[in-house]
């Protein structure tokens, strides 16, 4: 409202409370634009918005310019605790329409870096470019019809998966620049002429051919063409540049054997190998996930307030098992079967961390 109106309403309450006369009219109210507030939550939308604490490792707000505004009471540093509630920041964008608000907003959320905490960063960048949620056909119904398994990733288009892989290659072979320099000259000048590269995303590898320029990267994929300008330099976390006419900001971190990139509510880890090393990779075994179906896990950090069954008990699908406190709520914790109780873990007044085991089935 204030970046719509110019009036800052908080302070037209606190001075009216204190018996001063409201200074201003409806007459001198003027609308100006397009806002939205995102709120900033530290809390997993995969795991249905369960709460999420810790120390912010690494923050960094989008610049406050052109409109983008971050109203928050947390630095880098700062100790997200189970018992307050879980708000992180407000980020408001403003724009001369809904549109240009929007399209504000998801860029902002895009260099909204937060490491430390789960946070719903990118479930906001996922719900702002929705289709639905840009032609404002909203209802309290929109999360469970849009998402009705729930939130992992935004739709993943050509243009974002184009501009995720042509990132990650970027990285990929300025890292090895730098680790090949031996003296002062400028990565963005060092070039080792075009290679021949795999990109693997979600193990399905990408043939691309790619060259370090002056400006950035220019990579060639069967039928088309791709160049990517920016200054990124290894350790730093979000990349700004140029692609295709537009400008992207994507955040980027290293992973043992690929990068982490995120980017309009998507996150990918992307591998990037030679053709002989993807070739050999495809060989490898894939882990497969230990089976956790006999433990009761708790979803978020919390507090045991109540353990609800004992050893030997038999209980049913969805009976209630344990009750844990986290950021001013209590949550149960039901049976998702039927089942005999082996073991207690914990205790009342215990704190837990995410996926502790309570309970253990026979």
């Amino acid at each position: 409202t204030e970046m719509v109106t110019g009036v800052d309403l908080v302070e037209q309450m606190i001075r009216v409370a204190a018996g001063e006369t409201l200074a201003i009219k409806q007459s001198d109210v003027a609308l100006n634009g397009w806002a939205i507030e995102a709120r900033v939550y530290a809390e997993d939308p995969t795991r249905n918005f369960m709460p999420s604490i810790g120390r912010l490792r690494r923050l960094r707000t989008p610049a406050e310019v052109d409109g983008v505004r971050v109203d928050t009471g947390v630095v880098e540093g700062s100790e997200i605790s189970m018992f307050y509630d879980p708000m992180i920041a407000k980020l408001i964008a403003h724009g001369d329409d809904r549109d240009a608000a929007i399209a504000r907003m998801s860029d902002a959320l895009d260099g909204y870096y937060i490491r430390g905490i789960n946070h719903n960063v990118s479930f906001l960048n996922a719900l702002v470019r929705h289709p639905r949620f840009r032609e404002g056909r909203l209802t309290t119904a929109f999360l469970d019809e849009e998402f009705p398994d729930g939130f992992d990733n935004a739709a993943l288009t050509v243009d974002i998966r184009d501009a995720m892989a042509t990132a990650a290659v970027l990285a990929h072979l300025r890292l090895g620049a730098q680790a090949a320099a031996s003296d002062q000259v400028s990565m963005t000048r060092r070039s080792f002429g075009t290679v021949d590269l795999v990109v693997g995303i979600d193990r399905e590898p990408h043939r691309v051919s790619a060259k370090l320029t002056d400006t950035g990267l220019s990579l060639s994929m069967p039928g088309r063409s791709i160049d990517l300008h920016s200054d990124w330099r290894p350790g730093q976390p979000l990349l700004h540049g140029a692609l295709g006419g537009r400008t992207v900001t994507l955040q980027l971190d290293m992973q043992p054997d690929s990068y982490r990139l995120i980017h309009a509510g998507v996150t990918l880890d992307i591998t990037v190998r030679t053709p002989r090393a993807a070739e050999l990779a495809l060989m490898m075994p894939e882990k497969e996930p230990p089976d956790l179906s006999k433990f009761l896990r708790c979803p978020m950090p919390g507090l045991v307030v109540s353990i609800d069954a004992e050893v030997g008990e038999s209980v049913k699908a969805g009976q209630a098992l344990a009750v844990v406190e986290a950021m001013k709520m209590e949550n149960v914790l039901r049976a998702e079967q039927d089942g005999t109780i082996a073991a207690v873990h914990v205790s009342q007044g215990e704190s837990l961390a995410v996926d502790q085991v309570i309970l253990e089935f026979a």
